[in-house]
C-alpha cells in the first residue's frame, strides 16, 4: 500500500527543488516580474498535476528524473491559469493558497504578464534539448499534447464555456463536457506526458489517457463538493444534489483505478491517487 500523504509530500519536494533550481538560473530584466513569478509559484499547492505525471512514469517503470521537466512545465501552466482565474474580469478572487492573489499584490497588469511569462516558460522547458538530450523526439509529442490541453480546445475553451453557460439549466452531459475541457483534459495531459517522457508503449498511453479523463472529471466534481461546504456556487452539488455528486465522484474514481487492475506494483500510486481524489477533504 502507498502512503498517499507521504507520496504527495515527497514528490512535491522533488517538483519544488526542480523549479527552484530552474528559476535560480532565470532572471527577468524586470525584477518585479521575477518577484511576481516567485510569489505565485512558491510555496505552491499540492503540485497534484506534476505528481500525476511522476506517478504515470512510475506506472510504466520509468525513472522520475526523466519526467521532471515536463511535470514542472505542467505546473507552470497550472499556476498561470490560477493567476488569470483570480483576476477581476474572471473569478475575481482576492485570495489564493492562503495569501493575497497576485493581482492584489502586484496589480492586474503585472499579474496578467506574470501568467503570460509562466505559460511561455512552460514551453521553454519542454523544448529545451539540454534537458531532454536523446529524448527530444518525445518532447515534440508532449508539447503538442500540452498545447492542445491548455488552449482553445481544452482548458481555455472550457473556461469560456464555464463563463457563458447557464449551469443551473445544464444537463449532466453538458456540464461534464465543460469540466472535461477545463480540468479533465489538462489532467489527462499530465498523465499522458508522464508516460511519454519515459517511452511508454502506445497501448500503455491509451489506458493512461482514459485514466486521466476519468480522474480529471472526478477532480473537478471533488472541487465542487469541497467548495459547496464553504460557499454557494452553481457547481455539481447545487445542480444535481450532493448525494448524486458524491456518487458520481466515487464512480469516476473507481473507473479510473479499475483500468489499472492488471498493472503491476508500479501503478499503485496512480490507483492510490484515484482513491485520494474521492476521499480528500481539502
Amino acid at each position: 500500500m502507498v502512503d498517499i500523504e507521504k507520496y504527495l509530500k515527497d514528490n512535491k519536494r522533488l517538483v519544488d527543488n526542480f523549479l527552484k533550481k530552474y528559476f535560480l538560473k532565470k532572471s527577468s530584466p524586470a525584477p518585479i516580474l521575477t518577484k511576481a513569478i516567485n510569489y505565485s509559484l512558491f510555496p505552491g499547492g499540492k503540485r497534484f498535476r506534476p505528481i500525476l505525471a511522476i506517478a504515470s512514469a512510475e506506472a510504466v517503470n520509468g525513472k522520475i528524473e526523466r519526467v521532471l521537466p515536463v511535470a514542472c512545465a505542467i505546473e507552470l501552466i497550472h499556476t498561470y491559469s490560477l493567476i488569470h482565474d483570480d483576476l477581476p474580469a474572471l473569478d475575481n478572487d482576492d485570495v489564493r493558497r492562503g495569501k493575497p492573489s497576485s493581482h492584489i499584490v502586484f496589480g492586474e497588469d503585472i499579474a496578467i504578464l506574470t501568467g503570460d511569462a509562466l505559460l511561455t516558460e512552460a514551453f521553454g522547458i519542454m523544448s529545451d534539448t539540454a534537458l531532454w538530450k536523446d529524448r527530444s523526439h518525445r518532447a515534440l509529442k508532449m508539447i503538442h499534447e500540452v498545447a492542445l490541453a491548455a488552449g482553445s480546445m481544452g482548458m481555455v475553451g472550457g473556461q469560456v464555456l464555464d463563463m457563458i453557460k447557464v449551469k443551473k439549466a445544464a444537463s449532466r452531459s453538458s456540464l461534464e463536457h465543460i469540466y472535461l475541457l477545463k480540468t479533465g483534459i489538462p489532467i489527462k495531459a499530465a498523465v499522458i506526458c508522464g508516460a511519454l517522457a519515459v517511452g511508454a508503449r502506445p497501448n500503455q498511453v491509451s489506458v493512461l489517457s482514459r485514466y486521466g479523463e476519468f480522474l480529471g472529471l472526478a477532480f473537478q466534481i471533488s472541487d465542487d463538493i469541497l467548495d459547496s461546504r464553504t460557499k454557494k456556487e452553481d457547481g455539481y452539488p447545487s445542480i444535481f444534489g450532493r448525494e448524486k455528486a458524491q456518487s458520481r465522484l466515487k464512480e469516476l474514481g473507481e473507473r479510473a483505478a479499475s483500468l489499472l487492475n492488471r498493472w503491476g506494483e508500479g501503478a499503485e500510486p496512480l490507483r492510490a491517487l484515484a482513491s485520494y481524489i474521492v476521499t480528500r477533504t481539502n
